[in-house]
């Protein structure tokens, strides 16, 4: 019985729980499909997304089978390619942080298969890890210290991959509507991506070769390339699980690295968001606490704009926005400070800032990118007070204090990549210095004068 698996934004043969019941059902056609809608929305995680599929082509040509690419609606293109094939089942894994799934049992039903949807291969199931009351955990602390006394699941080895007597045709490797949303930022980016299942496995071994217990401390200096992982986008288009990089990790504790706990954190948090996304699947769209819904942000506005195009005046903020843009990754202290300059110091509603990053990020993970910038924003679970307004010049100060992650972005050659990437219509000058948009210390006080009159407001209503 011939059986489809869809490899959805889940592009390796390890630890992949689709791909291992799909084989043990008969035959497997591996499928890609290559949504235009999803290229037009996230178009830098669509790149990276298309990046990864010579790797994953060719390991599964070294396994005698082959990957079937397909462009289009998904529920249209599983329908098509069951009729093709002749397929009994699809096999897949959940959309949940990515996308939807109404609809796809009822098109794969009907083309005449059966839709199996598998969970992803994170830490643990979502809902798992709960409080004493049954209950999900609100707060990270509580929530990582239970899941650290969880026994996380072994990952599965890849298997043996059966072909089918006949294979039906693909459309092929490009994604034209990725590359066309990217414009000239496509081959400034590709030049700062390492793609492949293989290579994301080699990159944690180096980093795990080279973690010191001075990883919590040097993983916010931006400018050390080499502090982090840089493991964030191949998880996010799942070249690599977190099972994986946890059992890892755990052996090279076993062996004394340094600095392997703090970094086990920090998975600790992907899944958390999830949690998250998982019980509050509008929390990339609504304020998680209800009450911040009457907040004064201010709409998308010129500053918005200035802030998306690196001309901000703040040195740090210019710089992380010109990263982003240009490599798809931005250093992750360097978020929190232009996510915090956006929201506060301008008063610009977080969802403005969030639908960037979703069309800019390659490691676009919807649940992360909905906590962490309502953890900014103040108005999310754990979240971080609203009158805590960070500093971009003091945070520069501490943590590039040599400028050489400012100089980079802002004169060196990352400016030059920025420059090759930004759409015309930008009319970007490199040697234009713009002047800050706001005073830090007014904006300051106009964020707290915000917040003391929201709280008012808010104590009044109860």
């Amino acid at each position: 019985m011939t059986v489809i698996c869809w490899f959805r934004r889940v592009l390796r043969l390890d630890d992949h729980p689709a791909l291992v019941a799909a084989a043990q059902g008969g035959p497997v056609i591996p499928l890609v499909i290559l949504d235009p809608l999803e290229a037009l929305a996230h178009p830098a995680s669509a790149q990276r997304q298309a990046m990864a599929l010579p790797g994953l082509a060719a390991a599964l040509q070294a396994r005698g089978s082959r990957l079937v690419v397909r462009r289009g609606d998904p529920a249209t293109v599983l329908a098509q390619v069951i009729r093709d094939s002749g397929a009994m089942a699809v096999h897949a894994s959940e959309g949940m942080p990515f996308a939807r799934d109404e609809g796809l049992h009822d098109a794969v039903r009907a083309a005449g298969a059966a839709l199996h949807l598998h969970p992803l291969a994170d830490l643990v199931p979502r809902g798992s890890v709960l409080t004493r009351t049954g209950t999900p955990f609100k707060v990270f602390t509580p929530f990582w210290r239970v899941l650290r006394q969880t026994a996380i699941a072994a990952p599965l080895p890849a298997p043996r991959l059966p072909a089918p007597d006949a294979w039906p045709d693909s459309d092929g490797l490009e994604w034209p509507e990725a590359r066309a949303a990217m414009n000239r930022g496509w081959p400034v980016m590709a030049r700062h991506v390492q793609a492949g299942e293989a290579t994301a496995h080699d990159r944690l071994e180096a980093f795990l070769d080279r973690i010191t217990a001075g990883y919590a401390e040097r993983r916010d200096l931006p400018a050390e390339g080499d502090a982090t992982s840089s493991l964030s986008d191949a998880l996010a288009v799942g070249e690599i699980s977190a099972r994986r990089i946890w059992h890892r990790t755990l052996h090279a504790q076993d062996q004394g690295r340094g600095g392997t706990e703090d970094f086990l954190r920090e998975l600790a948090w992907r899944d958390f968001a999830r949690d998250l996304f998982h019980a509050s699947p509008d929390m990339d769209r609504t304020c998680w606490r209800r009450e911040w819904d009457g907040f004064s942000w201010q709409g998308d506005n010129a500053d918005a704009e200035a802030w998306r195009q690196g001309r901000t005046g703040i040195a740090l903020v210019d710089a992380g926005m010109r990263e982003m843009f240009a490599t798809g990754r931005m250093h992750n202290r360097v978020r929190m400070i232009a996510a915090s300059f956006l929201v506060k110091h301008l008063m610009i509603d977080w969802r403005v800032g969030l639908d960037w990053f979703a069309r800019c990020l390659t490691d676009w993970d919807a649940a992360s990118n909905a906590m962490n910038w309502q953890w900014v924003a103040g108005c999310g679970p754990d979240a971080s007070p609203f009158f805590r307004v960070f500093n971009p010049e003091g945070q520069a100060g501490r943590f590039d204090a040599r400028r050489l992650y400012r100089d980079h972005w802002l004169r060196g050659e990352g400016a030059r990549d920025f420059a090759k990437a930004v759409p015309r219509s930008w009319g970007f000058d490199p040697d234009h210095r713009p002047a800050p948009l706001v005073d830090l210390d007014a904006g300051r006080q106009r964020a707290l004068a915000a917040y003391r009159g929201f709280a008012r407001k808010d104590a009044a209503a109860l």
